[in-house]
């Protein structure tokens, strides 16, 4: 047998065999095959979905700050803690908005919240310096 008629044979029979494993290529599909193994539940948070909208400061606060900002996990500043947020709001809210929103420290983007509209973040702050 020919080389280069063998080398074809296998790239067809390669071709078939994984093609026909892709099975079902509806979106659907797709979105089951490829979604996360795992996923984490932080206790008391509150779950929405991304396309809810805007959402209160307190909802983001409860769903995605809460964690390390109502714990001090990390040094995050504790939501109402006079003290801790003084420097920061010194700086002001942009500069706050900005670290919350690019990272700061050992906070992420967006902390915990992918999902979130810059306005989403900048209320969550305000939910958590509120009354300082």
């Amino acid at each position: 047998m020919n080389k280069s008629f063998k080398s074809l044979v296998i790239v067809l029979v390669s071709a078939f065999v994984f093609s026909s494993q892709a099975g079902d290529m509806s979106e659907a599909a797709i979105k089951e095959r490829i979604k996360p193994v795992a996923q984490v539940k932080v206790a008391g948070a509150v779950e929405v979905s991304a396309d809810a909208g805007p959402r209160s400061g307190a909802d983001v606060y409860q769903t995605s700050c809460f964690a390390c900002h109502g714990t001090g996990a990390m040094n995050a500043p504790k939501a109402g803690d006079a003290a801790a947020w003084g420097p920061r709001m010194e700086q002001g809210i942009d500069v706050m908005l900005g670290h919350a929103i690019n990272g700061y420290n050992a906070m992420p983007p967006k902390g915990t919240c992918g999902n979130c509209s810059d306005d989403d973040i900048k209320a969550a702050i305000e939910h958590m310096i509120d009354g300082l």
